[in-house]
């Protein structure tokens, strides 16, 4: 079936889709999360979309007889994203194939430009069964396991502990804490592939989101030096919200900083009338497992990437 498709056409890196193409691509990573239940797409990829990204773009066209999906046009029928280091090598990538047009070799030609395209580590959301059967077809095995945890929110005005001694929270400052904050969150996540090396753009990006809320960033200082701190993140018109980063500063771990922001958040998040906080977390992260453990914090899906 793979030989029917058309060949996958490559955008980039250097080159930005054209607003017609990103909007193909947000339009069928939709609906491959209404289908799924699950993102087909990571934040950082979509945010891609916009250009200005070291990312290589691999776009599959329907064949001419292909069948509108969802009660749409299927201007795509599969997308990949390669993206890549400073260094020009490819270090990760995502796809995706329209639900209606699935099991038709879509996966295997996109999964063959991506290994073209520097064969780097492919996540899979969900890990569903569909991407478990395209890994195993290509000989590959699950290198890494990022976990989303889920609690259910206690009721608002729950307590959230005391601070350490010193130590003040407070809501991040558009304008004024970008820098202190990038600082301090390349050294909580130096050996972090994608959050340690987070740049004022990557930043302002999510600034710019919809989502984004400083009161929804809160920085620990101690003495007036910013040590930690710990981003939510609330979708509109979501019942659940994220502990999106929680970074503590190296020189500051094991004070029971990262436990004070943790019950900061379950205690904000509640008070905003949420029902559930989830969180994302790399299992072999075992401090950081334990802290979310002690908050009450279970594993409710996994992610993975293939290599």
């Amino acid at each position: 079936m793979t030989r029917e498709l058309p060949p996958v056409r490559t955008v980039g890196p250097g080159t930005d889709l054209t607003p017609d193409e990103a909007a193909a691509v947000r339009a069928l990573a939709a609906a491959a999360h209404e289908h799924d239940g699950v993102e087909a797409l990571g934040e950082q990829t979509l945010l891609d979309l916009r250009g200005g990204a070291p990312v290589r773009h691999l776009l599959l066209a329907p064949p001419p007889h292909a069948a509108p999906s969802h009660g749409r046009p299927a201007p795509l029928l599969g997308y990949a994203a390669v993206r890549h280091a400073d260094d020009g090598a490819a270090e990760s990538a995502e796809l995706v194939v329209d639900p209606a047009h699935r099991r038709r070799g879509a996966g295997t030609a996109l999964l063959a430009a991506v290994r073209a395209a520097g064969d780097p580590p492919v996540w899979a959301h969900g890990n569903l069964p569909g991407a478990r059967a395209l890994a195993a077809r290509a000989g590959r095995a699950v290198v890494r396991e990022l976990w989303q945890m889920a609690v259910p929110l206690p009721a608002p005005g729950a307590a959230s502990g005391t601070a350490p001694e010193g130590v003040v929270v407070r809501p991040f400052v558009v304008g004024q804490d970008e820098e202190a904050w990038l600082r301090v969150n390349a050294r909580a996540f130096a050996e972090h592939p994608e959050q340690g090396r987070m740049t004022l753009a990557d930043l302002r990006a999510r600034e710019a989101e919809p989502w984004f809320d400083p009161g929804d960033l809160l920085l620990a200082e101690q003495d007036g030096r910013l040590v930690a701190s710990v981003w939510m993140k609330v979708e509109p018109g979501c019942s659940a919200g994220e502990l999106y980063v929680l970074g503590v500063d190296p020189d500051a771990q094991g004070r029971g900083i990262g436990r004070l922001l943790t019950a900061r958040v379950l205690e904000h998040l509640a008070d905003r009338g949420l029902r559930e906080a989830v969180l994302y977390v790399s299992a072999d992260d075992a401090v950081a497992v334990r802290t979310y453990e002690r908050a009450g914090f279970t594993v409710a899906r996994a992610d993975v990437q293939y290599r």
